[in-house]
């Protein structure tokens, strides 16, 4: 359970990043295409926190960041190769893909601090609470690094791209609906950390019978 969550968070981090060039509108609501994507990662960790620890979920964070890095580079390089004479959509694949550098930067920046500060909180109301109010660290932990990180990553992403008021538009906008999503996704969070725990109880198991055979 432990590998396919981080499998995940990696995955989807990637896809955030490409799919942060793209604005979206709901009536006069705008928002990148990221944010339905992005805010799961912060379930992800909380899951791994709970169940694994604050070591494993830095570990995590770190990681996540080292793949995002990773991507930077190999899409900047795909961007440089000369394009095949009958490949035709080199500007359209440049306009996608290289639109997207700065949106990596500003995710990057934002995620750094907002992912760090999510296991932090988090693991500093376990350390108050013990296994009880897991509702309550996973949604105060959320909803205070996503605060942290939709200002950084709208200020960064998009800072002269569009008129200020709508920059503070995408910045309160996106920040309500990731706090519905982190009182919605509650009750994933808690199926998760049962399937997550009965996962790893089974692998102690498993490691103690074979320790005794």
């Amino acid at each position: 359970m432990y590998l396919y969550l981080n499998a995940l968070f990696a995955g989807l981090l990637i896809v955030s990043n490409i799919l942060g060039v793209k604005l979206f509108a709901i009536g006069e609501f705008v928002l990148p295409a990221a944010v339905i994507v992005y805010v799961v990662t912060f379930i992800i960790t909380d899951v791994i926190g709970e169940v694994y620890g604050k070591d494993a979920a830095r570990k995590t964070v770190q990681a996540g960041f080292l793949t995002q890095i990773l991507v930077l580079i190999f899409v900047y390089i795909a961007i440089q190769l000369p394009a095949a004479p009958d490949f035709a959509a080199q500007t359209e694949f440049e306009t996608i893909l290289g639109g997207s550098f700065r949106v990596m930067l500003a995710s990057l920046l934002s995620y750094v601090v907002s992912q760090n500060l999510d296991v932090s909180l988090f693991h500093r109301l376990k350390k108050k609470h013990g296994n009880s109010k897991l509702w309550l660290r996973n949604n105060l932990s959320t909803m205070t690094s996503q605060l942290v990180d939709t200002s950084i990553f709208i200020v960064i992403a998009f800072w002269g791209l569009v008129p200020t008021n709508v920059l503070i538009g995408m910045v309160a906008t996106q920040y309500v609906f990731k706090l519905i999503v982190a009182i919605v996704d509650t009750p994933i969070v808690y199926l998760l950390v049962r399937l997550a725990k009965r996962d790893k109880q089974d692998i102690e198991n498993k490691d103690l019978a074979v320790n005794h055979s």
